[in-house]
């Protein structure tokens, strides 16, 4: 299971030009989910996303996590985050058309693979 995180002061998914959901400050999680994936890699990663220390705390310093400020969570399916991309240009995946608009914090961006975290043997080019 591959999660991008954001921390975001904002965001909102846009479908068919209906809002389907928005949060105000925390973090925009676009997850892909592999063929192998797990209860047990959606946990591991939730824990991991809710815990990581990426909100500044009075001093300034990320020292803060997801659940110690309160902040939200919106997660959005993200299936090119398995794309094949090694042959040719085009993802060989790809779903529904949404809007995802996002006002980025930091910016802090963070990749987490449930495979590599736990020690896995996947590696990347």
């Amino acid at each position: 299971m591959r999660a991008l995180i954001q921390r975001v002061g904002g965001a909102s998914i846009t479908v068919d030009q209906k809002e389907i959901s928005r949060i105000n400050q925390g973090v925009l999680v676009l997850l892909g989910v592999g063929r192998n994936d797990t209860k047990e890699d959606a946990e591991y990663l939730l824990d991991k996303i809710i815990n990581l220390r990426i909100f500044e705390d009075a001093d300034g310093k990320m020292n803060l996590s997801l659940l110690e400020t309160g902040g939200e969570m919106l997660v959005v399916s993200q299936f090119t985050l398995w794309a094949d991309c090694r042959k040719g240009r085009r993802p060989s995946e790809f779903q529904a058309m949404m809007k995802v608009k996002l006002v980025n914090d930091g910016p802090v961006t963070i990749l987490l693979d449930s495979d590599a975290l736990r020690g896995g043997a996947q590696q990347r080019g």
